[in-house]
């Protein structure tokens, strides 16, 4: 047995993480900022009857999600390709916090894409013109009912060597549809106190075939924008960022000015008003 591998954190606890390398899995202790989905090269401990090691180095990270703990980045996951936004029409979910993923996800590296859940609940025209909205500016849209196993293999399908992480707010189905695609039941803890079962305790990697690799964390859904600066937003809405271009002052603050292209590409509609809403709030506060 090699004495270093090069290995994947495939769990990881508070402190301490599980890497999957070609030897196996090993339990190791977690050196500073390691988390799921990380390749990491770990030295064997050979001394141990059991599958021990120490984790040496952290490889190149594709991408990283992180969010802001105080004054420093608390990280969640590494080498994610795509992030899913569960969007469901019960209940509803807002056009922020699709936006706010999106805008996460494109400034991680991470391509978004949209999974509408719940088809099997009739859906209202406002429902249906925010799918639109998306789908317009290029955002892959993926439906199903995750409940009654509806459309799935269109999304299994579609997770086709690729490593996802899913989001969602409460309530929009995101353990069911990663339990159905998983094949199994996350791993959870029970609350004491009757309430049922809460999110993600740990945060694991999933390895499905077809190369299809699914990230579980926790902390997860509520993410703040305050690490951006106010002059990176706009990148993260592409459409708006293109016909920023247009506008006739460089210093343009797209809010009603005279020669704002923004502007008038809000007024004829070319864009919504919910992005561009969105956009300047995250923004502007």
């Amino acid at each position: 047995m090699k004495k270093v591998q090069t290995g994947q954190v495939i769990e990881f606890y508070s402190n301490s993480c599980l890497v999957k390398t070609e030897s196996g899995k090993l339990n190791c202790l977690a050196i500073k900022n390691i988390v799921v989905g990380d390749y990491v090269e770990v030295e064997i401990i050979q001394d141990s009857k059991k599958h021990l090691g120490n984790i040496i180095k952290v490889k190149n990270r594709s991408s990283v999600l992180s969010k802001k703990n105080g004054n420093k980045d608390k990280l969640f996951a590494a080498n994610i390709t795509h992030v899913g936004i569960l969007v469901t029409p019960e209940p509803k979910t807002s056009s922020e916090f699709i936006d706010k993923w999106i805008l996460k996800a494109i400034f991680s590296g991470i391509e978004p894409f949209i999974i509408n859940n719940k088809i099997d609940i009739d859906s209202d025209q406002e429902y249906l013109d925010k799918l639109a909205i998306y789908k317009d500016i290029n955002i892959k849209i993926i439906s199903c009912s995750a409940k009654f196993g509806e459309n799935l293999e269109v999304l299994q399908q579609f997770l086709e060597s690729k490593c996802v992480l899913f989001v969602g707010n409460s309530g929009a189905g995101k353990s069911t549809v990663s339990s159905k695609v998983i094949g199994q039941k996350l791993k959870t803890n029970e609350l004491s106190n009757n309430q049922g079962v809460h999110t993600t305790s740990v945060s694991s990697l999933y390895e499905l075939p077809n190369n299809i690799k699914i990230i579980d964390s926790p902390g997860m859904r509520d993410i703040e924008l305050v690490e951006y600066s106010k002059g990176k937003i706009i990148n993260g809405f592409v459409e708006i960022l293109e016909s920023s271009e247009s506008c006739k002052y460089n210093d343009c603050n797209h809010i009603n000015n005279d020669g704002c292209n923004v502007y008038k590409d809000l007024m004829n509609g070319v864009i919504s008003k919910s992005r561009y809403n969105n956009f300047i709030k995250f923004r502007d506060n």
